[in-house]
């Protein structure tokens, strides 16, 4: 704001330089995942981020064990004072579950939609997210159990995720709105097709996002409703199903279609850009080291 001529105030624009710094973040995690991460001083939204990039691979409440490690590399923008303003995008990123390490760049193929591919030029992204909740609890499974209001054993057809009302849910994958309305015991219930043989569920939710109805089309993690208690139901959660053919089975285990292969020109250029990325990575761990090091009252050499 400044002074007018009239003695008021008007106001003007102004516009900072950034500067962009790779950015890097890693832990083993010893109780959570995010617990790790705030550790790591690795920011909500990036920590967000990562957790979509894995979703497709990884269940968040099975398997993440104590002992387990991840990996970022993202953008930071900072002004001239050497303060933060906001984080960018994640260039690379890994986990490390049970000894097996994931490990996915970024990268925009011909195609111009850009994802996170591995060293082979695989898309990290399948048909469907293994979990389409963030934050939430695996808190029933797939198989027969005692229903907690009929009271006798009943085939559960689906699996459940406690979340508090009101947390959104995603799209398991790319599709068409088959059903978005109440439907029975099932509560607000959607319906998703993905091709001839796959279509996904999501029942008592509390509503429906907007524009979701019956024919329209939805992309792959869009918000499609929120986590509800409506029908038969004995507190707020989702409960997700996946249907092949026409037949509920188990969202954890059914084998999920690989996403995009690189192949020619597309994958020459991954090859190309995964040297540079590795070494911007190799010096961010040396800077992250030496700040360890200096902080432990142990000078780097």
């Amino acid at each position: 704001m400044k002074l007018d001529d009239a003695g008021g105030f008007v106001a003007e624009e102004a516009e900072r330089p950034l500067d962009r710094r790779d950015t890097y973040g890693a832990a083993t995690i010893e109780s959570s995942l995010y617990e790790a991460a705030i550790a790591a001083n690795v920011p909500i939204d990036v920590l967000m981020d990562l957790v979509r990039v894995f979703s497709f691979d990884v269940d968040f409440q099975r398997d993440v064990q104590p002992g387990d490690r991840f990996e970022v590399l993202f953008d930071g923008f900072d002004d001239e004072f050497g303060e933060r303003v906001r984080n960018g995008e994640i260039r690379y990123a890994s986990m490390t579950l049970s000894g097996k390490t994931l490990a996915f760049y970024r990268h925009t193929p011909t195609s111009g939609f850009t994802d996170f591919f591995g060293r082979d030029g695989r898309s990290v992204r399948k048909a469907l997210m293994r979990t389409p909740i963030d934050g939430a609890r695996l808190s029933s499974g797939f198989g027969k159990r005692r229903h907690p209001i009929l009271g006798y054993n009943k085939m559960h057809k689906g699996v459940d995720f406690a979340a508090p009302t009101g947390t959104p849910i995603m799209a398991a994958g790319d599709g068409v709105v088959e059903m978005a309305e109440r439907n029975g015991a099932y509560g607000n219930y959607v319906r998703l097709r993905h091709n001839n043989e796959v279509k996904t569920a999501y029942a008592h939710t509390s509503r429906f996002a907007k524009g979701v109805r019956a024919g329209s089309r939805v992309k792959q993690g869009q918000i499609i409703a929120y986590v509800g208690t409506t029908g038969r139901s004995t507190g707020p959660h989702l409960h997700y199903e996946v249907l092949l053919n026409g037949r509920q089975v188990n969202p954890m285990s059914v084998e999920l279609p690989t996403g995009e292969q690189l192949l020619g020109k597309d994958l020459k250029s991954l090859q190309a850009l995964i040297p540079s990325v590795d070494a911007r990575l190799a010096a961010a761990r040396d800077q992250a080291r030496l700040v360890a090091s200096n902080d432990d009252g142990n000078p780097g050499r």
